[in-house]
């Protein structure tokens, strides 16, 4: 659950002599179940020029996510974005399965009677 040590969720490291197109996300009580689909999410996106996560030790449970953009797009726009899109993507997944769930049993009862 991210958060719960009391902390910040996420933080943000900006480099040095950028004006915010590459920034570094730092991602508490996360993995590799997020940090993975939100980078294939972030790299789908054609203003995104690198992508990429990293687990800074397997004791700690947090990711460095990085973003660089081309131009003068500032990174948090494609992390926003990719974060709304795998939302979409796991509520349609969710919707599928309890959709196909409910036609399981209808069909089980059925077979019952």
């Amino acid at each position: 659950m991210a958060g719960s040590g009391g902390g910040p969720a996420l933080e943000t490291i900006q480099a040095d002599g950028t004006d915010g197109n590459c920034v570094t996300f730092v991602l508490h009580d996360e993995d590799h179940t997020l940090g993975n689909s939100l980078r294939y999410m972030v790299m789908k996106n054609p203003d995104v020029e690198f992508c990429g996560y990293c687990i800074t030790h397997p004791s700690e449970s947090k990711i460095n996510f990085r973003i660089q953009t081309r131009g003068a797009l500032p990174a948090v726009e494609p992390f926003r974005k990719g974060l709304n899109d795998l939302m979409g993507v796991c509520q349609h997944v969710l919707n599928t399965f309890e959709r196909s769930m409910k036609e399981f049993r209808a069909q089980k009862e059925e077979e019952m009677q």
